[in-house]
């Protein structure tokens, strides 16, 4: 896999490192997460990783929400390395992380608009595949980013890191917290995530471990990835299970809006918090005491390993098959799993200990 390192952190909790942001919903897929029939649907010929590097290309990047702080910084570095590697970027998308019919409407303008290969997270990947096989038929190379779609329905997907990895660490992190023993909660983005479903799946699966026994998870609630609705959620959740000791968001808007409730109310401090979080969103809550500690990916090396792998599929260095390996800048070496997956790395735990060394 990925030969550059990743900063990791916490050496508290280096067994259970991990990746935390999701300013938005850290709403994202994971792929080891996710498993589709029939494998990814890689170009036809044969690849040429000697191939140069073409350049004057168009790159579309469509997030599920534009002007969200999560996705704002992942397609940042994605429009860093496209222009470093002299093509176009451009950036369309809904702005509401709900709006699927109009990431389909975004999908047919960029291809109607004859991009040369467009980036995507996936709001719902049932919905969205249609139009994605469209744009694949018209020539253009498509890549998911941060959500996935099936498999057929795209050349690769870039997975913030191993789906497994993120469910069974979040549930470590809330664990040790709370000293293995109480009600939890997870409060996920909208209930059609693929990404934030495969993360539960995982969480739920850790949670068999007979180290949880005295460890219950009591609902799953949905935020919808909005600020207001995910606050009356975590309020729903402490009215109706006021026993509870934890909860888990992995979404960079959920845990938001939880530890803003939390820290305001008499809970703070005695209903922990973990999951996926921006360390900008988060400072204040861990430095206040609402929030011990949580995980996230980089997304800016997201958005750019996105748009390195589009651009390294435009110019048939990689078609997508499983085994193929590309050099993605700074970020190393990288080899395509299977489904055309292709993971960014290990996730990281911030506490208070190293938040204050991260930016974003």
């Amino acid at each position: 896999m990925r030969k550059a390192s990743i900063r990791r952190t916490c050496a508290a909790l280096a067994a259970v490192t991990s990746l935390a942001l999701a300013a938005t919903a850290c709403g994202g897929t994971t792929k080891e997460d996710v498993k589709n029939e029939g494998g990814a649907a890689a170009s036809a010929g044969k690849a040429d990783p000697n191939a140069e590097t073409k350049k004057g290309l168009t790159v579309g990047f469509l997030p599920k929400q534009v002007n969200n702080p999560y996705f704002t910084t992942a397609d940042k570095g994605g429009q860093k390395a496209v222009e470093e590697l002299g093509s176009t970027y451009k950036e369309v998308g809904p702005s509401s992380a709900t709006d699927t019919a109009g990431q389909v409407s975004y999908v047919n303008t960029l291809t109607q608009q004859q991009v040369d290969a467009m980036a995507v997270s996936a709001q719902d990947p049932g919905a969205l595949c249609t139009a994605l096989k469209q744009a694949m038929k018209n020539g253009i190379k498509v890549v998911t980013y941060d959500s996935d779609t099936t498999a057929d329905c795209r050349n690769a997907f870039i997975s913030q890191a191993s789906g497994e990895d993120l469910g069974r660490t979040e549930v470590q992190l809330l664990a040790e917290q709370i000293d293995y023993k109480g009600e939890i909660a997870i409060l996920s983005a909208a209930q059609t995530a693929t990404n934030q479903n495969a993360w539960i799946e995982f969480m739920k699966d850790e949670l068999k471990d007979p180290k949880y026994k005295d460890v219950k998870l009591v609902k799953v609630a949905y935020g919808n990835d909005d600020a207001q609705q995910s606050f009356q959620q975590t309020q729903g959740l402490l009215q109706e299970y006021p026993n509870l000791k934890g909860i888990i968001s992995p979404t960079t808007v959920g845990i938001k809006a939880a530890a803003q409730y939390l820290s305001g109310s008499k809970y703070k401090g005695k209903v922990k918090l973990t999951g996926l979080g921006t360390p900008n969103d988060m400072r204040k809550y861990v430095k206040n005491g609402t929030v011990e500690a949580f995980e996230l990916w980089d997304p800016a090396k997201l958005g750019e390993l996105a748009a390195r792998t589009a651009i390294a599929l435009s110019s048939g260095q990689i078609t997508g098959k499983e085994g193929e390996t590309f050099t993605a800048g700074a970020l190393g070496e990288y080899t395509i799993g299977e489904n055309g997956v292709i993971n960014l790395g290990k996730p990281t735990v911030f506490n208070a200990e190293n938040i204050d060394r991260f930016d974003f």
